[in-house]
């Protein structure tokens, strides 16, 4: 979170002056009697498909009576102003942009290891030649060689 920086637009309504700020999670920017502050920022990794910016904001105004209220606290996006917006009579609030690092692209996933969770090992503490208790897994069957089918001289052998 540290390294993403936040980019918002503020509009004061009354005098129509727009200022931008960037900001780093955690941070806030007062403008006289409102205080912005960015919790996070997110965006959608380049590989996904929708494309999205958002930021978790919360505004606190001044009253006039000198006590500050909690306007706005929530998630903001750049591309759904409507999803989620900041209702005052005097100040709105966006997001802008956020830029923020992401791990390399996602790779093709790696094939599953097939191992078998049946050891044939002995269980620690048992008697050589002891026999395995009832409780203890047998190991798994090993695959048939493959054997010439017996002769009929092998046969009479016996």
């Amino acid at each position: 979170m540290a390294q993403r920086v936040a980019v918002l637009g503020i509009l004061n309504k009354r005098n129509g002056i727009v200022q931008n700020v960037a900001l780093h999670p955690g941070q806030s920017v007062r403008w006289k009697d409102v205080i912005v502050r960015l919790r996070a920022c997110e965006t959608t990794a380049p590989w996904e498909e929708e494309k999205l910016t958002g930021a978790f904001v919360q505004l606190d105004v001044q009253q006039p009576d000198k006590k500050w209220n909690r306007a706005f606290s929530g998630w903001l996006y750049k591309e759904s102003p409507s999803l989620n917006v900041v209702e005052h009579p005097v100040y709105d609030v966006w997001p802008k942009s956020c830029e923020m690092t992401y791990p390399s692209a996602p790779g093709i996933p790696a094939a599953p290891a097939s191992s078998s969770n049946l050891s044939s090992a002995r269980k620690s503490g048992a008697a050589s030649g002891a026999r395995p208790s009832a409780s203890t897994k047998a190991p798994a069957a090993e695959a048939p060689t493959a054997e010439p089918p017996p002769s009929a001289a092998d046969n009479n052998a016996t």
